[in-house]
């Protein structure tokens, strides 16, 4: 085991949701904590609860998709704080549809943030996690980093790549004998805005038709049920146990274990369940 106490963690996507919750939770556990998020007031107001718990915190509005502005804001934090151990590149949006009603922008902005973030923060701050000489990369992947999933396709490319990255940058890490652990990390239904921000997004461009209405209920109803807050417990016991895969919630777990029994035929049974679903 290896306390993050008085470790420096880096939190994207720190404004809500599972984000918010990481970065208090290192907070509780004696952190010092790097948030931002696209949103400044969200970020803010993360913050300014990370202090009441006594946490040291800077606090930084940050698009993950901008390489230059991550870039800068590692430099910043690695000098405010003098060493950065952790970084938790959690920022993502949900969203996308299926490959034949999908436009490219779609692709562009998920991919850009969700993938792209992931890179950018990975890259930005690596040479700094080398070189506090006990650093640790979180990538956060999905239940859609294990599984494909019918009409949400550029979000489950996403998270895919965000496995394989997170793999193969763990394996480049243990065989250059550098001092850094590598987690991936697979959240299933999470009760956070991510599905419900998506939608909002589709409905400004005029995208969203019925059965992404009846979708995101069905999220939001059947599947998205634990807290972040116990999400983001189970995140940073799982890095503090050093491992290199965490699967959060049951329905992360299930899915795990059905993608490894029946990898050929998991898809049609995960198309049955999602017509049944989306007709109930």
């Amino acid at each position: 085991m290896s306390s993050v106490r008085g470790k420096v963690a880096v939190v994207t996507g720190a404004g809500s949701g599972i984000g918010r919750q990481l970065a208090l939770e290192l907070a509780r556990r004696g952190a010092r904590v790097a948030v931002s998020d696209v949103d400044e007031a969200r970020a803010a107001e993360t913050a300014a609860r990370a202090r009441a718990l006594g946490a040291e915190v800077h606090s930084a509005v940050l698009d993950v998709a901008d390489r230059g502005a991550v870039l800068a804001h590692a430099a910043t934090v690695a000098d405010h704080f003098g060493v950065v151990h952790q970084v938790y590149n959690n920022a993502g949006v949900a969203g996308g549809s299926t490959v034949l009603d999908s436009d490219w922008a779609d692709y562009d902005r998920i991919l850009g943030i969700n993938l792209f973030g992931v890179l950018h923060g990975t890259k930005a701050f690596l040479p700094h996690l080398v070189a506090s000489g006990d650093g640790h990369v979180v990538n956060v992947s999905s239940l859609n980093g294990i599984m494909g999933q019918a009409s949400i396709n550029a979000y489950s490319a996403s998270k895919f790549a965000v496995r394989g990255f997170t793999e193969a940058l763990r394996a480049e890490m243990l065989l250059a004998g550098h001092p850094v652990q590598v987690t991936v990390v697979h959240p299933g239904g999470v009760r956070t805005d991510i599905s419900r921000a998506a939608l909002e997004h589709s409905r400004q461009h005029g995208l969203v038709t019925p059965e992404d209405e009846a979708r995101a209920r069905m999220y939001d109803e059947k599947l998205l049920r634990m807290p972040p807050e116990q999400a983001a417990r189970a995140i940073v016991d799982g890095v503090e146990a050093g491992r290199a895969r965490v699967l959060v919630g049951t329905d992360a777990k299930v899915v795990d274990l059905l993608v490894r029994l029946l990898p050929a035929s998991y898809p049609r049974l995960a198309a049955l369940v999602q017509r049944r679903a989306l007709r109930t």
